[in-house]
């Protein structure tokens, strides 16, 4: 429920601050006075997106604030989800424009995004304007009252639940066969594409070692003279190689320690190393006399890097590994190619239980609703009967429609307000002020299932006056009795006088210039507001008495 309201520097509004209660209460005012202005402060407190030009002139930025008492109503969850502090006897909403356009949303003095701010301002306050009576023409507004008064909201989750698993199967199969199409059109190209890279029996060192064995081939002569020219310098002539030499080193350090034992150590190291040369001579000499030059080989070699390099160079890629992913690539459309038929009998059995399974769901949405749509004509003859309306015919036509994420129903109201007159869809055939009736039922009718906090509705007596006005204004009194805050904008006495709480709007000239105000209206200014509702500017006793009377319970 909406308990305060703090406006700055908004419009022609330079400070308001007004308390607001349960019940019904009314709101009241010349046109132009200012009433749209406050509505639309307000309405940037549920997530509309802001105008600097709705700054005052002059002003660096505008302040809108309210606070709302959600103590009877099941909203913790909402805080607790997106980690703002709850304060269930006050819930702060407030939103700040500057005039550079920078605009900043609070909740619970928590910055939010404003897609959050209007999540919540829903669940407190729906405001019902003149166009919002244009929605009588939408078939979505009419289904989804059918579905609000049917309170299936649970199988209606369900049902969508399901219909989009079943959409996203369906565009899965789309794709498959899509896919499978392409791949057909050139699967025998990527068969070739896949035996050409195959047939090379690729792995990741594959083109490394290739390279190190064609560089040695090309080189064998090169290799094998060094290679025996290192081998004579180990083993030498006539004492002359590095073995000899060392052998003869060793033998002379040995002949000393016995008597010059510190000099063991270096014949022991002598010896160690003796014994690596001579691992290392021998290594030298079988691999002078293993390498041999093979033409053949090196001629294979360089036959299959070539391949190598132009497959790469084809396919724009630079490694081996590069074209083993793309084999594997290839081979997998193959594969897909080769198992078309069964992975497409796999998802289309799936998307045909999900289509089945959605039917028969949607079937049990429809049966709800044609029972809410008995309930919904019965109640809407009976509201609209007493609002000037008596022979009143209200059908809520149900018939098939393609499967789609509300079910397979389509929805008309249709309406006629005379016994011989044809039976149309409302929005066809109804006045405005018809249209404004039925939508303030309807709106009744919802409130008791969609338990809103604050419902405010902006001149719905459009077109009516004098008896239908009255019969109104006690609906929107008994919504307000129903654990509930209702406020009507209104021009009709017989509304205004309904009011448990009454507001004026008006728009004063002073020295800054003219600007909107508001103030509650107490037992007497009610009268002299009423009455000049009734007869004009100048003031009647009779219409003294005639506001007097109206405001008797």
């Amino acid at each position: 429920m909406l308990k305060q309201l703090f406006i700055k520097d908004y419009a022609l509004i330079d400070e308001l601050n007004m308390e607001f209660h349960r019940g019904f209460s009314v709101m009241t005012g010349e046109t132009g006075a200012g009433k749209s202005i406050i509505l639309g402060a307000l309405s940037l407190l549920l997530g509309q997106r802001a105008d600097t030009k709705a700054i005052k002139s002059g002003a660096k930025k505008c302040t809108v604030e309210a606070h709302f008492d959600l103590s009877r109503y099941p909203l913790e969850s909402f805080f607790q989800e997106n980690e703002i502090d709850y304060d269930c006897n006050d819930c702060i909403l407030r939103r700040e424009i500057t005039a550079t356009g920078k605009s900043r949303a609070f909740i619970n003095d928590t910055p939010v995004a404003l897609t959050m701010m209007r999540q919540l301002g829903q669940q407190l306050v729906d405001i019902h304007s003149q166009h919002q009576n244009l929605l009588l023409q939408e078939e979505d507004f009419q289904l989804r009252t059918v579905d609000i008064i049917a309170n299936e909201q649970d199988k209606l989750q369900e049902y969508q639940d399901l219909f989009a698993k079943y959409q996203d199967v369906s565009r899965q199969v789309e794709e498959k066969k899509q896919e499978i199409a392409e791949l057909q059109e050139r699967a025998d190209y990527i068969r070739f594409q896949y035996q050409e890279i195959s047939k090379l029996n690729l792995y990741p060192e594959l083109q490394t070692e290739l390279e190190q064995e064609r560089d040695k081939l090309s080189h064998v002569e090169e290799i094998k003279m060094n290679l025996f020219s290192a081998e004579q310098l180990f083993s030498g002539e006539e004492g002359g190689g590095i073995l000899p030499q060392l052998k003869e080193v060793s033998r002379n350090i040995s002949n000393i320690t016995d008597v010059y034992p510190e000099i063991r150590e270096t014949a022991d190291r002598i010896d160690s190393c003796m014994i690596e040369l001579k691992d290392l001579y021998e290594g030298i000499r079988h691999e002078v006399q293993d390498i041999d030059y093979d033409p053949q080989r090196l001629e294979q070699i360089n036959d299959i890097l070539d391949q190598l390099y132009s497959l790469e160079q084809k396919h724009h890629v630079s490694t081996v590994e590069d074209l083993i992913a793309l084999r594997d690539s290839l081979k997998q459309q193959i594969d897909t190619v080769d198992n078309s038929d069964e992975q497409l009998q796999v998802l289309s059995e799936e998307q045909q239980q999900l289509l089945k399974d959605c039917v028969q769901r949607a079937q049990r949405l429809s049966s709800g609703r044609k029972k809410a749509a008995k309930a919904i004509e019965k109640e809407m003859t009976e509201r609209l009967a007493p609002l000037g309306i008596p022979q009143v015919r209200f059908v809520v036509e149900i018939s098939d429609k393609p499967l789609s994420s509300t079910g397979s129903d389509k929805i008309r109201f249709l309406f006629s307000a005379n016994t011989n007159s044809p039976m149309l869809p409302i929005a066809d055939v109804a006045s405005g002020g018809e249209i404004a009736r039925v939508m303030l039922s309807l709106k009744a009718m919802i409130s008791n299932q969609v338990k809103l906090p604050t419902i405010i509705f902006d001149e719905i007596d459009t077109g009516v006056s004098g008896k239908i006005a009255e019969k109104m204004g006690q609906i929107m009194q008994e919504m307000g009795a129903h654990d509930r805050q209702v406020i009507s904008i209104t021009h009709l006495p017989q509304i205004a006088a309904r009011g448990r709480y009454h507001y004026k709007v008006c728009k004063e000239e002073r020295e800054q210039g003219t600007v909107t105000t508001m103030v509650m209206l107490n037992d007497d200014a009610r009268v002299q507001e009423i009455a000049q509702m009734l007869s004009g500017e100048d003031i009647t006793a009779a219409a003294i008495d005639n506001a007097k009377a109206l405001l008797q319970p």
